[in-house]
């Protein structure tokens, strides 16, 4: 088992995502809410993403190891301020911002299997609306799961 790996289902699909060691601040807090179950639902300012809106939750967080153009795969927290906190999850192209402007957010996951689905989950998500989503520490037994129904597909 790695602690470093999250398995993601979101709708139909599962992603294997990294934890990032740049953003440790933000790792702690994320596993700390482990497992989490949201709702994805697609973004309204920032182009090809989904994202979790948390109102005004404050989970006292600084800015860490931010960007405000994350690639495809890339999930960010945004620790409020400017606009509410929220959790983004990137499948396209993204800048990310809100109606106030231009945002930067803590880059603390990267998704690094199951790339393939993200747009097809992105667009699920914008044509059909929001999406379950389920973020859980991927333990030896998820991770074979996961690679033997990749296979299956193949």
């Amino acid at each position: 088992m790695t602690d470093s790996t999250i398995l993601i289902t979101a709708g139909p699909y599962q992603f294997l995502a990294n934890l990032e060691s740049a953003a440790p601040k933000t790792v702690k807090l994320f596993r700390s809410l482990l497992p989490y179950r949201q709702k994805l639902i697609h973004v309204r300012w920032s182009g090809e993403g989904m994202w979790i809106p948390l109102g005004e939750t404050n989970f006292n967080i600084p800015f860490e190891n931010h960007t405000a153009h994350p690639a495809p795969g890339q999930i960010l927290l945004y620790p409020g301020g400017i606009s509410e906190t929220e959790f983004l999850f990137c499948y396209g192209g993204v800048a990310f911002a809100s109606k106030m402007g231009a945002l930067a957010a803590n880059h603390f996951l990267t998704i690094t299997e199951g790339s393939e689905n993200l747009h097809a989950l992105g667009n699920l998500t914008l044509w059909e609306g929001a999406q379950d989503v389920l973020f859980e520490l991927a333990d030896e037994d998820k991770i074979r799961q996961f690679k033997a129904g990749r296979s299956a597909k193949l």
